[in-house]
């Protein structure tokens, strides 16, 4: 899989560390344990759409807000974490 990073052009995913669903809001480390629970061990694994967070780390070091089909993975959009919209 080739991912389009906004700063580098298309390179391949090894250069790239998943971390997860982008748009996961962390819980205040005063929340309750059941809501610490849900955000490191409740996840949607959609088949579809999905936007992701990835770490350019052997490249721009750049975080990347990629929108990819879990089917095919063909990628829809890729951009810059700062950049892109803080929707889940």
């Amino acid at each position: 899989m080739r991912i389009p990073c906004p700063l580098c052009g298309a390179r391949g995913n090894e250069e790239f560390t998943y971390l997860g669903p982008a748009g996961v809001a962390r819980p205040a480390p005063e929340a309750p344990d059941d809501a610490w629970h849900a955000y490191l061990h409740e996840r949607v694994n959609p088949a579809g759409q999905h936007r992701e967070l990835w770490w350019h780390g052997q490249g721009c070091r750049a975080w990347i807000v990629v929108t990819r089909d879990t089917r095919t993975h063909r990628i829809e959009a890729a951009t810059l974490a700062r950049d892109a919209e803080a929707r889940p």
